[in-house]
């Protein structure tokens, strides 16, 4: 998959705060690349699929780049994120802790951070409601309400729908009712735009923490985007985003749909999914909330390196079966520019480095 420096989307913005940086010299603001706590959702299965539970801290090893790291919080399904701690100090044996009461009030900087790593999901769902759907729309609701109505009560979710642009049927909310009327009140419509708005819901997506899901049902492939795919999955990626996609037998026989499906959610960590009738479409759904309720929720503080560019991701369980094991993950990021005060060294604007 090739890799841009930069998203046409972003780039807007990337110049707007270079521009901030030039006027605010005297008052001793600056520009730097600031990596924070980096997130992963980690699948472990066997050679069967079967999932891996109950791994401990000790038992992931994961490097940047090469360059092992150091957990900083570590959780697994629904249950809350807690803290990793080395007990005693400078071993290999690690304890997991609550967060203390005032992380949990979500001070600034990085203790606000972990505040935000709690149970459930951040769930955007994408309904294709473009002229490819006019077949089998109404069971395509009826799958989508259902997998709502399945989430855990600590899950959020947003449902938007798409055809040659996005509509923000619903914001995120734990409101099952509200998502399921949004649901309910699609109407099929134009031409598939399916990678710009993918795009943004991937923008969305980013200006939460914890745990980013975005979920797509495609009935076809995409007609009328600007965007290549390619850039999609690399902000998603760079902002800790799982994409799942849930498409039609009938996509799937468009080659070229069916690769970029494929790459698109591997990169991520997700899974594509082609179901050829409504009951396949609800065994997708329901192997997606199965696979939410089996990751591990892992994040670091990168150590010191001087790459700023495309960052590379790797992820081993220290087991003596792990040549059996399957793990599943982004596989990197890229560090995105952020805004600091010189005097304060606090954020003085939105912070967009990767989660």
């Amino acid at each position: 998959m090739r890799k841009k420096v930069l998203w046409g989307g972003l780039l807007p913005g990337l110049i707007l705060l270079l521009g901030s940086n030039l006027g605010s010299q005297e008052n001793g603001s600056d520009i730097r690349v600031v990596v924070n706590m980096v997130q992963l959702n980690v699948a472990v299965t066997d050679n069967k699929g079967n999932y891996i539970t109950n791994l401990r801290p000790s038992d992931f090893a994961i490097a940047e780049d090469g360059i092992t790291q150091k957990l900083a919080t570590f959780g697994e399904g629904d249950e809350p994120t807690r803290r990793v701690v080395e007990d005693p100090p400078n071993s290999n044996h690690f304890v997991l802790k609550e967060l203390p009461a005032q992380q949990q009030e979500g001070r600034a900087g990085n203790l606000g951070e972990l505040a935000s790593l709690v149970a459930g999901s951040n769930v955007f769902i994408l309904f294709d409601t473009s002229n490819y759907m006019y077949r089998g729309f109404v069971f395509a609701q009826d799958a989508i309400a259902d997998f709502v109505r399945s989430l855990e009560g600590a899950d959020k979710v947003a449902f938007y729908s798409y055809s040659r642009d996005l509509s923000r049927s619903a914001p995120l909310t734990t409101d099952r009712s509200r998502i399921i009327q949004g649901v309910r009140s699609s109407v099929a419509g134009d031409d598939a735009a399916l990678y710009n708005c993918l795009l943004l819901t991937v923008k969305d997506a980013a200006q939460y923490q914890g745990r980013k899901v975005i979920v797509v049902f495609s009935n076809g492939p995409d007609n009328s985007s600007v965007v290549p795919p390619e850039d999609v999955a690399e902000l998603a990626q760079s902002t800790g985003t799982v994409i799942y996609m849930i498409s039609t037998r009938q996509a799937q026989l468009e080659p070229v749909s069916t690769a970029v499906f494929e790459r698109m959610t591997a990169a991520t960590g997700g899974k594509v999914y082609f179901a050829k009738n409504w009951l396949e479409e609800k065994q997708a759904f329901a192997s997606i909330r199965d696979d939410l309720a089996h990751l591990y929720s892992i994040s670091y503080y990168p150590k010191a390196n001087p790459n700023s560019g495309w960052r590379v991701i790797s992820v081993r369980v220290a087991a003596e079966n792990q040549k059996k094991l399957r793990i599943r993950t982004r596989s990197g990021y890229r560090p995105i520019p952020a805004r600091f005060s010189g005097t304060e060294g606090q954020p003085v604007s939105e912070n967009m480095g990767p989660r």
